[in-house]
């Protein structure tokens, strides 16, 4: 849709990477923290004043930690955003790409369960604002080859965790996963996949490590009820200590 340079966070007010999701929105934001100074088109992912906006670009990391971007790229990126949308920071990563898993995540499928699967995602689609998160709660899905785990989680809550089933390897390296909705013709889902690291092997890459991963039958169950297009399922070899993760401010940092 759109591509731009930036300016983010200089030397002591680093921006973080990992991945995150637009907490609140704002066409003509001021800053509380930094002498009011305006942020149009605001995209809040942290509650300690971590956001998107319009700003200046110097042409080097300037900021306190946001990410400037162009007024232009800032109003079309607000017009597509909702409370809710998955946002990625990577140091490195890979450009955007589209797969279709051929079967069901962390298991395969009977023929039956594909359909269920399908008629459950056409009645959750994107609404136009995540705020009823009663209704639409912000679902993400951690795998963690450190600890062999996997959590499902509902906003800042966990919601079922199993022992993860890693197959041909220790390592996944690290990847985000965006769902967007059912491939019909090859009976699988269609994920966009971001690899933030340059994969050490086949086995590491974004079409591998997705036939890598399994889980117990009550996780696959629980994943699948709560699946909706634009859900996130990261990879990452790191554990899932709380330093990692913290409430409903970051979903998952996957660096510091």
């Amino acid at each position: 849709m759109a591509v731009s340079t930036c300016s983010t966070g200089k030397q002591g007010h680093e921006t973080p990477t990992g991945v995150f999701v637009v907490l609140e929105k704002d066409r003509n934001h001021h800053s509380s923290i930094y002498d009011d100074a305006p942020m149009p088109n605001m995209n809040r992912l942290t509650w300690s004043g971590v956001a998107l906006h319009a700003g200046n670009l110097p042409g080097y990391p300037a900021s306190h930690g946001c990410v400037r971007l162009p007024m232009k790229f800032s109003e079309l990126l607000f017009g597509v955003t909702h409370v809710g949308t998955p946002v990625i920071i990577a140091g490195a990563h890979t450009d955007p790409w589209e797969l279709t898993h051929p079967g069901m995540v962390l298991s395969g499928y009977a023929e039956h369960e594909f359909e269920q699967v399908v008629s459950s995602l056409d009645g959750k689609k994107l609404p136009s604002d995540w705020a009823a998160a009663e209704s639409y709660p912000v679902t993400s899905v951690i795998v963690s080859s450190a600890d062999r785990v996997i959590e499902l989680i509902e906003n800042d809550r966990v919601v079922a965790r199993s022992k993860l089933t890693l197959k041909g390897g220790d390592a996944l390296g690290s990847h985000v996963f965006v769902l967007n909705g059912a491939a019909n013709d090859a009976r699988g889902l269609r994920w966009s996949a971001i690899t933030h690291s340059a994969a050490a092997s086949p086995a590491m890459r974004d079409d591998a490590v997705m036939q890598r991963i399994a889980a117990d039958p009550a996780f696959v169950e629980a994943m699948q009820q709560r699946m909706h297009p634009g859900m996130t399922m990261v990879l990452t070899d790191a554990p899932l200590s709380p330093d990692s993760r913290t409430g409903k401010d970051f979903v998952i940092v996957t660096t510091g």
